[in-house]
């Protein structure tokens, strides 16, 4: 018997590693049946279950229970990534708390043992979260972008694309966090508004005038290299060619004329940097200018590169005070650049100024633009046929604007800067030898054999220091997790992989470079379509953070509410294109769902409803059973067709609409007379079309709701223990003279429901019943109303029904 109330902490649990036990999430490499492949987007190692992965992992794990149900092989990859960055700080942290040696002082070999070794006794918290949300992952071959499987394909396209030249190194600027001392990628950058000055400097113009220029970072004014003017600013036309003497350093540079350069802002004049700004390498490789650096890795002064340039300058250039920068910290630095340009009489002003200053998200310092010498990926060949792919529809965008995102990253793509100044990750395979020569080969081995053939003798090769960027093994996921570089039976059944489901801020991190490595390594796109979804919002429609107090935490809304409700809330709000409006009420709404379908199952055990296998449902006659076995029909159609065409919402509102209205509020009600009569054959029928349509119901809602439809399953004996989730998705089912069924059952409850809500409208009491008049009412309602007239009496709390003529009686009440 049913438990009358309904806890799911009763049977989640249960289920689960039920589940996981026979093997029911296992995909079959020697099935004849279609395959259907997911690949995880791979949570951080060092993650925990937040709102964000409960949207993507129930969207994924709907569609992947679906797709078993309708009898595809489907594989949904489960796996994490060792995210860089992200585990050695965690790590780093613990050996502070600990009070153990640094990462320096303990060295590369022990450090990194130390980050397995809190991997193995932390590392799967994410994991152990995703099943108390009900992701049917095929665990026993879950992936670790570390492991050394995943390893070997990361060397195997190091040295391939080394080899074809697309990979090589260069000397160009980074986003580099002074306090994590590494470059960072475009999505670990975080703006943030700071309130600051723009100071104007007079520069001097060699032969008599001056230039003045506006900037917010004074103390790199020292790496100078050029004054640009826009070519068509009047202001500065003769000035274009001539030389200035850059302040304080008593170094020569010239006024050039480029676009970059904005008349309506500042000055009009822009000081160029090029090692220390985005914009200004790039005025600087139009223009062949010097790049030198002026800040060191830990954004300190360095004045090396500029040393022997320093010339003295009565009343411009100090070198010796310049010299006397060398260490300090930048900001300390500016304060004493500007009290020196005060003092020569070089500031013309300063004003305040509020702008955009890039951090990194981790370290949370401001970043510098620093040239280094890093490893790079020649992105703009790569990403060339993957453009081409989604023109071809080969890979398509759900929603399809999406593509426009995709491609305009693409079209605008830069060499992707691949090396890390890390040691957690995954070591770039290149050797130097004593003479600088590069040896890039997959083993040290293979290295020393190189450089032997290249030497004639043994020689001592230095292993580059740097990992490699975390979005690197990552985009190697869609077949590298499927045993590649090895042609294994799972790569030749697997790839592509069916649909990726993924967030729109890493269509350019994550699924660029997999179109892009996929087409390149395995000739195809690693995936027919992406699903993109939106964010996860407060019910306000505000953007979740800790600092506004509205973070929702998935577990805590799954302890008090069940998963099912999580997830079928979630399902219920998953529109195309649209961010997700969570609160902790639509939650508990949703709880009232799985309630209902929990109460509506009891109440049919209670009247004797059980499965009846073979049960024909074309053999129903009476007029209640052909609408129920229509209208489940028609949810069958309408779900079905929300899940192909990614209408998570769609599918979710079906569902709803025939559980709720259909089958608990018409079905049941109408039904209730009929299961408390005679025995018959019209009872028989009524719940054999019962039964039916409640395992109709299970199966349907099973991909959104899995634990509640499969305690249900069970506990019916529709089928073995922890087998609805192998069962065969519902198919419509012939129904005869349905189109007269549904007809007469939709006026009945239209007429009840209209009755409803006069009473409502003029606030009649529950209690008190009235006539119904039915006006001009044609032979056929009438004898409609008359076959109904129990059912009509019950639930529109009416007395009797007669026909009316000509005009209403006074005081009666008119729908």
């Amino acid at each position: 018997m049913l438990d009358k109330n309904l806890t799911p902490g009763s049977f989640e649990t249960r289920l689960y590693e039920g589940w996981e036990r026979s093997g029911a999430f296992a995909c079959d490499p020697a099935s004849e049946a279609a395959p259907f492949t997911i690949m995880i987007p791979p949570p951080n190692v060092t993650g925990s279950l937040h709102i964000g992965h409960a949207l993507t992992m129930t969207i994924q794990d709907t569609l992947t229970r679906w797709r078993r149900m309708q009898g595809r092989d489907a594989l949904w990859q489960p796996g994490t990534d060792h995210a860089g960055i992200a585990t050695q700080m965690v790590v780093e942290r613990l050996l502070a708390a600990e009070g153990q040696p640094d990462r320096k002082q303990m060295g590369r070999e022990a450090f990194i043992e130390r980050v397995w070794q809190w991997k193995a006794e932390s590392g799967g918290t994410i994991t152990r979260q995703l099943r108390r949300l009900g992701a049917s992952l095929d665990w026993p071959r879950e992936r670790f972008t570390m492991d050394e499987g995943l390893s070997a394909a990361v060397r195997e396209v190091f040295v391939t694309l080394h080899r074809q030249g697309l990979i090589y190194r260069d000397k160009r600027l980074v986003n580099w966090d002074p306090k994590l001392q590494t470059a960072i990628s475009d999505l670990e950058v975080e703006s943030r508004e700071v309130k600051g000055s723009l100071w104007h400097i007079r520069y001097p113009v060699e032969g008599g005038g001056e230039i003045t220029v506006a900037t917010t970072r004074p103390e790199t004014m020292l790496g100078d290299t050029a004054v640009a003017v826009h070519p068509t600013d009047a202001r500065f036309s003769a000035m274009v060619g001539k030389m200035v003497v850059l302040p304080l350093t008593g170094r020569r540079i010239p006024i050039v004329a480029d676009e970059y350069s904005d008349p309506e802002k500042g000055t009009g004049a822009v000081k160029i940097t090029p090692a220390h700004d985005f914009n200004d390498f790039e005025v600087g490789r139009r223009h062949g200018l010097a790049m030198p650096s002026v800040l060191d890795a830990e954004a300190r002064m360095a004045i090396g590169e500029i040393d022997a340039e320093l010339a003295a300058v009565e009343g411009l250039a100090d070198p010796e005070f310049v010299r006397g920068l060398q260490g300090q910290d930048r900001f300390a630095a500016r304060k004493a650049i500007v009290a020196k340009l005060e003092e020569l009489g070089l500031l013309v002003q300063v004003e305040p100024h509020t702008h955009q200053v890039p951090h990194g998200d981790r370290g949370g310092v401001p970043l510098e633009p620093r040239l280094t010498l890093q490893w790079y990926a020649d992105a703009a060949t790569l990403a060339k046929p993957a453009i081409e792919a989604v023109e071809s529809g080969r890979t398509q965008f759900v929603p399809k604007q999406w593509e426009n995102t995709f491609f305009a990253w693409m079209r605008d793509i830069q060499p992707w800067c691949v090396s890390r100044q890390l040691w957690w990750g995954h070591q770039i395979p290149a050797w130097y030898a004593p003479d600088g020569s590069i040896f890039v080969e997959k083993s040290e081995a293979e290295a020393l054999a190189a450089a032997r053939a290249k030497f004639g003798h043994d020689v001592a090769l230095e292993r580059d220091p740097d990992v490699l960027d975390t979005w690197f093994s990552s985009a190697l996921w869609p077949f590298s997790t499927l045993g590649w570089p090895e042609q294994t039976p799972e790569v030749a059944r697997y790839y592509p992989g069916d649909v990726l489901v993924t967030g729109f801020d890493i269509i350019f991190f994550w699924v660029a470079r997999m179109m892009m490595m996929g087409i390149h390594f395995m000739g195809e796109v690693p995936f027919r379509t992406v699903y993109i979804h939106g964010l996860v919002r407060d019910e306000k429609g505000q953007k979740m953070s800790k600092s506004k107090g509205n973070v929702m935490d998935p577990l805590e809304l799954i302890d008090a509410y069940g998963a099912d409700a999580l997830r079928f809330t979630i399902c219920s709000l998953a529109g195309p294109g649209r961010d997700v409006k969570l609160g902790r009420k639509r939650v508990e709404d949703f709880r009232s769902f799985t309630t209902k379908l929990w109460n509506a199952a009891r109440f049919c055990e209670m009247n004797g409803i059980a499965p009846q296998p073979g049960w024909d449902p074309a053999s129903a006659q009476s007029a209640l059973s052909r609408w129920i076995l229509d209208a489940a029909n028609g949810a069958v159609v309408e779900a079905t067709a929300a899940l192909e065409a990614y209408r998570f919402d769609e599918y979710a509102a079906a569902c709803y609409r025939f559980v709720w209205g259909s089958f608990c509020d018409w079905f049941l009600e109408f039904a209730k007379p009929v299961f408390n009569g005679p025995d018959g054959a019209e009872k028989d029928e009524v719940k054999g079309a019962a039964q039916h349509v409640l395992g109709v119901i299970l199966r349907l809602l099973h991909p959104a709701i899995p634990f509640v439809t499969e305690e249900l399953w069970d506990r019916f004996g529709y089928g073995a223990e922890c087998s609805l989730i192998g069962t065969a998705w519902p198919a419509a089912s012939p129904v005869t003279e349905a189109a007269a069924a549904r007809e007469e059952l939709d006026w009945v409850v239209r007429l009840i429901s209209e009755v409803r809500t006069v009473r409502a409208e003029v606030n009649v009491a529950p209690s008190i019943t009235t006539p119904l008049l039915v006006k001009d009412a044609a032979p056929e309602s009438l004898a409609r109303a008359a076959r109904w007239i129990d059912a009509i009496r019950r639930l529109g709390r009416v007395t009797e029904i007669q026909a009316l003529e000509g005009e209403a009686p006074k005081g009666v009440i008119q729908a």
